[in-house]
């Protein structure tokens, strides 16, 4: 049996409706790097598509009214897609935006960890470890010049793309645990993302992290620990697999450079190195 082929339902249940993608385990605690980040505890957390040529910038408004297009209820269950009737659960836990289609995310679940991902790289974002043209960096304290480089703000929309991961974990992780779990699934993420498109992620990629305060008690999800090591995996399954249901059969291929994507950008400014003082 592979990672996404679980014989039972993933301990954090998923659905999607009308281009929304629902997460959810009561009594969540989240931790999001998305537009309205942050802590929360929340049922729920939320993946939402946006369509070509999208602009909106009142985004919870915006996502407000697709919650309520999509009829996910105040109860948390799945009624009919467009069920007048049943109340609308609004913003009420973390919420992220993509410009990829729900149809294509994907899950892994191993132990005590479920991942989601949605998945497109028209917008990579390229970090060369020496960028052309530049002088090189030094460590002995001198500066090096720095350049500017300002990517067009356009890039950094999501309807071109990003990588949108959910984790959440059935231990309850202390407050440092859980900052870490997210570090170690933007890690994955990073990796994966590496081997498959040459580039570590892209411009407006975004991660939740979720835990239950009334699991096993964990102090630690660093990378050697059960709950890292299957973050680790589940993210990378769940990537691949994401990557792999959105560019199948597409016109566009997966970009194998950010040079190759259409609105791929490069990091090529050079930062001063400094040293800090010894004090006696």
């Amino acid at each position: 049996m592979t990672m996404t082929e679980s014989a039972s339902e993933p301990a954090y249940a998923a659905s999607r409706r009308a281009g929304v993608l629902r997460v959810r385990r009561p009594g969540t605690e989240w931790l999001s790097t998305g537009w309205n980040g942050g802590r929360w505890t929340a049922d729920c957390a939320y993946n939402v598509s946006v369509p070509d040529g999208w602009e909106r910038t009142d985004l919870a408004a915006y996502v407000d009214e697709r919650l309520e297009r999509a009829g996910f209820g105040d109860d948390g269950d799945d009624g009919d897609e467009g069920n007048e009737t049943d109340s609308v659960r609004r913003a009420d836990g973390p919420t992220l935006l993509t410009g990829v289609d729900q149809v294509d995310a994907r899950g892994a679940t191993h132990g005590p960890v479920t991942a989601y991902a949605t998945a497109g790289i028209s917008n990579p974002a390229a970090l060369p470890m020496d960028p052309a043209g530049d002088a090189e960096a030094t460590g002995d304290g001198s500066e090096s010049q720095p350049t500017d480089s300002v990517a067009d703000e356009t890039r950094s929309r999501p309807g071109h793309g990003t990588v949108n991961l959910f984790v959440g974990t059935t231990r309850a992780l202390e407050a440092g645990a859980l900052s870490n779990l997210l570090a170690v699934a933007a890690e994955a993420k990073t990796a994966t993302l590496l081997a498959v498109a040459g580039a570590p992620g892209t411009t407006t990629d975004a991660v939740v992290v979720g835990h239950d305060p009334d699991g096993e008690p964990t102090p630690f999800s660093g990378s050697a620990t059960e709950v890292g090591a299957a973050t680790r995996a589940c993210v990378r399954e769940a990537l691949r697999a994401a990557l792999r249901a959105h560019y199948d059969g597409r016109e566009e291929s997966l970009p194998v450079s950010a040079a190759d994507a259409r609105y791929g950008v490069s990091t090529d400014i050079r930062a001063t190195v400094v040293r800090p003082p010894l004090e006696d």
